[in-house]
């Protein structure tokens, strides 16, 4: 039987010499085969991405994103490929959005605290150079009148003229080289280059635009001026009577013979005071910093925008949070008839869209034709939105309306939550209900509340949505250098330092009171979050 069994467990001989047969083309690949195939799809996806970000900022100058983007791809590379990293091929991708979204972003945000970056320093000095001379153009007595072919080349556009029958060809950031010749007329072939069509030209407003706007250096050197054209067709050289001494770093007006030299502010500055618009961006150390606290024009207007933050945003967590407590408290009485109902109708707020909500009670609270004037105030002409105390009222009311169905929520949860046992042995022990409420139910409410509470903080403390749709932080404060009004909070207080919505635009300082809010944000939570800790032991 031994024998027998021995025999029948026995894999046959294999055909081939003996050897073991192999495993078949379709099972190998199907099983770890096909992955691998599909993670080296998905791998050079991600590197042609990778190296498509580093060749763009290597031609824009970028070398924080160009050596970053490098260390990256590697990193991916090394981990995907590697048996023994198993667990950071899933903590990765997390990490480098981390890095992304929140570390860069932010580190960016402090390095341009300490710049003058904004409008008149946005760009390098050498920038800032060409725009001062591209201001003072003016075209060159007796320059010749080039015939002139628009080129186009990778959606760089480019000016190729006939200069004596030799073809010169160049565009915004490469003077003009030899690229053959030409019996007569405009170019109508250059090597490297595609012509743009006349008809095209004609039609493409956009095109025509910028192709006005267009200047092709003559050399090296911008003192030579510029070839530019009006109609497509011909061109001229442009000098500026400006002109720049790199040496000693000053430019000089022919016309008036003012010497305006470049300082250590990014600005290029006469000896009378007079500055040209175009400078660059420098970095200025705590210079923004000291602004926000020491200018008087700057530093009044923002502390009635701190004081108004930090009120709205405590106000914006107490009262919705008592609010909903008591609906809370009210609705999970057993005693209440359709309770359900009710309460699907208190937490309606919560569903529509802020945006929708803010537009709706800003043409509610209009003085000339708003239904609360209307209706409440028997058409009263009450400038809600106009009177800065009035505008404050008006934006917490409706911010309130918002937000305490969240509170009733939670609440109601909280509630819920809390074990019968206690309250029923507090009451045996004759504790009012008052004195259950104090001592029972707010300490355990507390504990489960407490750190969305700071939450609530935080969202209040940079609610700009609110703010911005309902009155736009109006009405303004008189003499503030910026666009702030009385119903601004800090982060709205950034958005119009920073001249986004229109103006003057000032990052560095933006950035430097974004990083005092982060800074402030960030020692009232740890501060909170310290002190629900005896919450806790409660």
């Amino acid at each position: 039987m031994s024998a027998n069994l021995d025999t029948a467990e026995t894999p046959p001989p294999a055909a081939n010499g003996g050897r073991a047969p192999r495993e078949s083309h379709a099972r190998r690949w199907s099983g770890r085969g096909w992955g691998f195939i599909v993670k080296l799809i998905l791998m050079a996806l991600v590197n042609a991405f990778g190296i498509m970000v580093i060749l763009s900022a290597w031609r824009a100058e970028s070398w924080l994103i160009f050596g970053g983007m490098i260390v990256l791809v590697i990193a991916a590379d090394i981990v995907y490929f590697s048996r023994r990293a198993l667990p950071m091929k899933y903590l990765l991708p997390g990490l480098i959005f981390l890095f992304t979204f929140q570390i860069f972003i932010f580190g960016y945000t402090a390095y341009i605290a300490f710049t003058n970056y904004g409008t008149g320093h946005a760009g390098t000095q050498e920038q800032a150079v060409e725009a001062a001379l591209i201001q003072g153009e003016r075209r060159v007595e007796g320059s010749p009148t080039y015939p002139l072919t628009v080129v186009e080349r990778i959606g760089e556009l480019g000016f190729a003229i006939n200069d004596e029958g030799t073809v010169m060809v160049g565009s915004e950031i490469e003077p003009l080289s030899e690229a053959g010749q030409v019996s007569a007329g405009a170019p109508t072939e250059v090597a490297g280059w595609q012509i743009v069509d006349r008809a095209r030209l004609l039609s493409d407003q956009e095109l025509q635009q910028a192709v006005i706007d267009l200047r092709v250096p003559v050399s090296d050197d911008p003192n030579d001026g510029s070839i530019r054209t009006r109609d497509g067709s011909s061109g001229a050289i442009y000098t500026s009577t400006l002109v720049w001494d790199e040496t000693n770093q000053t430019i000089t007006d022919t016309t008036t013979g003012t010497v305006y030299e470049a300082t250590d502010q990014g600005t290029f500055t006469a000896a009378d005071g007079s500055s040209l618009p175009a400078g660059w961006y420098v970095n200025v150390g705590f210079a923004n910093f000291l602004e926000i606290f020491t200018n008087p024009d700057l530093a009044e207007p923002l502390l009635i925008v701190a004081g108004w933050t930090f009120t709205f945003a405590i106000l914006s967590v107490l009262i919705p949070f008592g609010l909903g407590l008591l609906f809370a408290m009210i609705y999970n009485d057993p005693r209440v008839r359709a309770r359900k109902t009710l309460r699907t109708l208190f937490i309606l707020p919560y569903a529509f869209p802020v945006f929708l909500s803010a537009l709706v009670f800003r043409g509610m609270f209009n003085a000339e034709f708003g239904v609360i004037n209307d209706l409440f105030f028997f058409g009263a002409n009450i400038n809600w939105l106009g009177d800065p105390w009035l505008a404050r009222l008006s934006l917490l009311w409706v911010n309130i309306w918002l937000s305490y169905p969240y509170w009733f929520l939670v609440c109601t949860g909280a509630l819920q939550s809390i074990p019968s046992d206690a309250l029923e042995a507090a009451e045996i022990d004759g504790a009012s209900r008052f004195r259950r409420f104090r001592s029972i139910v707010l300490p355990l409410l507390l504990v489960s509340t407490a750190p969305l509470a700071i939450s609530s903080f935080a969202v209040g403390f940079n609610n700009f949505t609110i703010i911005y749709l309902f009155n736009n932080g109006g009405p303004a404060i008189p003499g503030a250098p910026y666009a702030l009004g009385y119903t601004d909070i800090l982060i709205s207080a950034i958005y119009d330092i920073s001249g986004v919505s229109g103006g003057a635009a000032d990052f560095g300082l933006a950035s430097a009171l974004a990083i005092i809010v982060f800074i402030i944000v960030g020692i009232i939570a740890a501060i909170s979050f310290r002190q629900t800790r005896r919450l806790e032991e409660f």
